[in-house]
């Protein structure tokens, strides 16, 4: 069996928090995020009809992702973006300067 290590690639990211917007209606995410907004790639749903529509969710090369509070919204190395949890991303990845 052989073993690999995975390559050393800089990607984008920002921490969900429950919301995208500051109280004066400006977003505070990347302006790359506030794209996929727009064109649906992020969006508000709801996980059943009988609720509204306030669960944010990423649509990913494997389908639907569900966001939840306090994972990363990741943009990779091709402009895809998919969720990840903190402790995935924190034994993963390191920020860069």
């Amino acid at each position: 069996m052989y073993k690999y290590r995975k390559k050393p690639v800089v990607v984008e990211a920002f921490k969900y928090d429950g919301d995208l917007m500051r109280t004066d209606g400006n977003y505070y995410i990347p302006e790359w995020a506030i794209v996929a907004l727009k064109a649906q790639v992020m969006f508000y749903g709801s996980k059943s009809e009988d609720t509204p529509p306030c669960e944010l969710y990423i649509r990913t090369l494997e389908g639907v992702h569900h966001v939840e509070v306090d994972d990363y919204v990741i943009q990779g190395v091709k402009g895809e973006l998919y969720p990840c949890k903190p402790d995935i991303f924190e034994m993963t990845y390191e920020k860069v300067d």
